[in-house]
């Protein structure tokens, strides 16, 4: 497996007109190969420049909400496993469509935990990828130009980043009746990393 995640660059540079549905396909393969959704953003970036690398990324991030929310709904062993997983992390806090919009922007918070978020928050698979799509943008070009910026980043930038992203996210969450306790958001962190 780590054989084939290394021959990826390789695969990608040599493959010609057809290295964006490779790249695209590499998003829906993603999950298989624990690769998070910010490190093939990044690569977006690297191999096709800042706007083909976020076009492709939203492309392959909006075909991947589209597979989950139909696979879900087919296997519903499939959903109790996350749901599990949902509340084991997230307990049974409920959170706005502009908080999950935020959290997505965050690379160490689960993907499909939040796209189930989503699919529990909306009442048609048309109003659930309408959201879906519509939070992806911003994450998509934000990994693609600064993901790896971010990565890299120092102590102090990390701090502010992170300061300026939860003061907007709870800005959000004080529009709905959602509250929100921070030290278990910030203590699942690490079990989000793990299990993606």
């Amino acid at each position: 497996m780590n054989d084939f995640v290394e021959a990826i660059p390789t695969i990608i540079e040599r493959a010609g007109w057809l290295a964006p549905l490779i790249f695209i396909l590499l998003h829906l393969i993603r999950p298989f190969l624990f690769l998070p959704v910010i490190v093939v953003c990044i690569a977006g970036g690297y191999f096709f420049g800042f706007f083909y690398g976020s076009l492709y990324s939203l492309i392959g991030l909006t075909l991947m909400s589209f597979f989950f929310y139909k696979v879900v709904n087919y296997f519903p062993p499939i959903q109790n496993r996350f749901s599990k997983m949902k509340q084991r992390i997230f307990k049974n806090r409920q959170l706005t469509h502009g908080q999950v919009m935020i959290l997505r922007m965050l690379p160490f918070v689960h993907f499909h935990l939040l796209s189930l978020y989503l699919m529990e928050m909306t009442s048609s698979f048309k109003e659930y990828m309408k959201y879906s799509f519509g939070g992806l943008i911003l994450p998509a070009m934000l990994f693609t130009a600064f993901g790896q910026a971010i990565s890299e980043m120092s102590l102090t930038g990390s701090i502010i980043t992170l300061t300026a992203l939860g003061i907007i996210f709870y800005l959000m969450g004080q529009r709905g009746t959602t509250t929100y306790k921070w030290d278990k958001f910030f203590t699942s962190r690490s079990r989000s990393r793990m299990s993606e």
